[in-house]
């Protein structure tokens, strides 16, 4: 069986957003507070996949245990997926962290944290072993096979990734049709699903179901909300018998 755990299930400006008065943000309910979004897999004792590292990476990894990984896994790198880069420094020694990703990822890390990649490192930085991946072709982490998921994000291409019986997909706005048959019938889909109302860069309640519905998982799991998505419970009820709303520290079983 996999793990998987939602370390973070919100949007770029989580929830509660700052200065926001809203029934979701000030809502005492535990399941409405929601860090960046982010994913840990263990897909068997020895490997646990990280998917993206946001700017709530340390609390996150924190709550979680501070579990050993064994490599990172970039959808994007808006800064809500990847603003938590330096805080791996503990994963870092006595050698480079791991990290797949695409190419203008890879080259939006190095503007990032320059000081990471310098041949000439200051005593303590991350260091970062880049693998430059396609998102045509799989690839592996310690023996373990990964399908990038291409999808775009508004016009930026991004991907998601397949480990197994599990698709996680985020900040996606259209889904090519090459990729729901990579993905149809999967055990675990996880889908971003920002709002009720329509959105420029990703996908609306209505847009998501609609991709569950093609795609026909066991079971399917909504990540990336914002607070306009409304309270947990009255939004539930809304929902097919076999899509929930993640929250943030949900762990889910998943077939091998």
């Amino acid at each position: 069986m996999m793990i998987l755990t939602f370390l973070g299930t919100g949007t770029s400006t989580g929830v509660p957003q700052i200065g926001c008065n809203c029934q979701v943000c000030t809502s005492t309910d535990q399941r409405e507070k929601r860090l960046r979004a982010s994913a840990l897999v263990e897909v068997n004792p020895s490997c646990r996949l990280l998917i993206d590292c946001g700017p709530d990476f340390r609390q996150q990894i924190l709550r979680a245990g501070a579990p050993e990984l064994s490599a990172l896994l970039i959808t994007h790198s808006h800064y809500d997926h990847v603003g938590g880069i330096d805080d791996m420094r503990p994963y870092c020694h006595p050698k480079s962290f791991p990290v797949y990703c695409l190419a203008d990822v890879a080259q939006d890390l190095r503007d990032r944290v320059p000081y990471c990649f310098r041949k000439h490192l200051y005593p303590g930085v991350p260091t970062f072993d880049i693998h430059t991946i396609s998102p045509d072709e799989n690839f592996r982490v310690d023996g373990v096979e990964v399908t990038p998921l291409p999808v775009m994000h508004a016009k930026l291409p991004i991907i998601g990734f397949r480990i197994g019986n599990l698709a996680y997909i985020t900040d996606c706005s259209q889904m090519p049709d090459t990729t729901l048959d990579k993905i149809r019938h999967i055990d675990t889909l996880v889908i971003n699903a920002l709002r009720h109302e329509p959105h420029m860069s990703h996908m609306n309640l209505r847009q998501a179901l609609d991709v569950i519905k093609a795609v026909n998982p066991r079971q399917a799991f909504l990540t990336h909300l914002s607070h306009d998505m409304g309270l947990i419970d009255p939004t539930s009820r809304m929902l097919p018998d076999n899509v929930a709303i993640a929250t943030d520290g949900l762990t889910v079983m998943i077939p091998d």
